[in-house]
């Protein structure tokens, strides 16, 4: 039924055939040919890198001609907790168990009860164990091993993940006493300054819920992206303030950064560090955010740091 259903799919969305098409071959294709004929497949208008407008636009300029070291650095799961702890301090850190080259290295028995284990170098590439009596390590090494052979860079030409080198790492279990999993609050950085941000919540039904805010008010917004708002009343976290001093913080020095928190239990995690989020491929509802996130990414010389 997997099989039939898929057909379906790719018939009916021809463009995701395409994109299938392309990431098979992307290894043979130059960076900037490929992100022309991938961007509109996703976002369903032209990609501009002679004068790019949009948010997504200017992201993929950015890929081709915005390359700091330091942001390598920065999207491994492994290396960006010591950036995080030089620029914020160690408080802001996921507790680190272990790293390991291959799932037959992890030494279980060193691991606590609950614990979650993830790749460095892409996304999705993660497994929590909630009880070792019951975890299922086969399923979880045939995860890991797949999530170790992907190459990030070449899906989506996100530059900073080519040399990333792909990891396990073991970190600390996160529940809050009140919600449960963790809810994600994601603040969008432009040259330093947070303008806007979103909060996931409901991942554990598998429809991620997103919902936009202005982060200097938290007033909502009418963004739509992904599989959209949650019909709950979402509520500024109580150190929400504190949020947003460390994402500027943070993202002082560079263009566009998407900061990622936990808010745990009163405690505030960084999640992630993310230069091109959504890979500057996700659509906007309605458009015109798109165009406002755009403006807020200055690609001139003596603006990009």
């Amino acid at each position: 039924m997997n099989v039939i259903r898929k057909i379906k799919t790719l018939v009916k969305k021809p463009e995701t055939l395409l994109i299938k098409i392309l990431f098979l071959i992307s290894p043979l294709i130059g960076d900037r040919l490929y992100l022309k004929m991938l961007f509109p497949l996703y976002t369903g208008y032209k990609l501009d890198l002679n004068n790019p407008l949009t948010y997504n636009q200017k992201l993929q300029w950015l890929k081709l001609n915005y390359r700091k070291p330091v942001m390598a650095k920065m999207v491994d799961k492994y290396e960006a907790k010591e950036f995080i702890s030089q620029v914020l301090g160690e408080e802001y850190v996921v507790k680190n168990y272990g790293v390991w080259d291959s799932f037959n290295e992890i030494d279980f028995d060193s691991l606590p009860n609950q614990f979650v284990i993830k790749t460095t170098h892409d996304q999705g590439g993660v497994v929590v164990c909630k009880d070792k009596s019951n975890f299922d390590y086969h399923k979880a090494k045939q995860k890991l091993n797949k999530h170790l052979r992907v190459k990030h860079y070449y899906l989506t030409r996100e530059w900073p993940y080519k040399d990333v080198k792909p990891r396990i790492i073991a970190e600390e279990f996160l529940e809050d006493e009140v919600y449960g999993q963790p809810v994600d609050y994601k603040f969008f950085c432009f040259h330093g300054d947070p303008k806007v941000m979103f909060i996931s919540t409901e991942r554990q039904q598998g429809t991620t819920k997103i919902d936009f805010f202005k982060v200097d008010n938290f007033e909502p917004l009418d963004i739509i992206r992904g599989n959209g708002k949650s019909e709950r009343i979402i509520e500024k976290p109580e150190q929400y303030e504190l949020m947003v001093e460390l994402a500027r913080k943070v993202s002082e020095n560079f263009p566009h950064l998407r900061v990622d928190f936990y808010y745990v239990n009163k405690r505030v995690l960084i999640g992630e560090l993310t230069f091109f989020s959504g890979g500057g491929l996700k659509p906007f509802i309605p458009k015109k955010w798109d165009f406002i996130l755009g403006e807020w990414i200055n690609l001139k010389l003596d603006k990009l740091k």
